[in-house]
């Protein structure tokens, strides 16, 4: 599985971070986890509100931080 979060290292887009990391380590998940911190690369997924998620090459979610359910739900779709 392929993780992005997406976000210019602002608070929330760190709490994201650590929350992926958590979840993946917590459901034994093999995932590659990515921090995209420029935001032309953040622009090219067509978020314009960080923190966001991009699991496989698709947005999840942007703009927000997602309760812990929501993201055991992301990753295991």
């Amino acid at each position: 599985m392929e993780i992005k979060v997406l976000g210019t290292g602002c608070p929330k887009c760190k709490k994201l971070e650590q929350q992926v990391n958590d979840a993946v380590v917590e459901m034994g998940i093999e995932a590659n986890i990515e921090k995209v911190e420029d935001i032309f690369k953040i622009m090219q997924y067509g978020v314009m509100r960080t923190p966001g998620l991009v699991i496989n090459e698709k947005v999840v979610l942007s703009g927000r931080l997602p309760k812990s359910s929501e993201l055991k739900e992301f990753l295991t779709n």
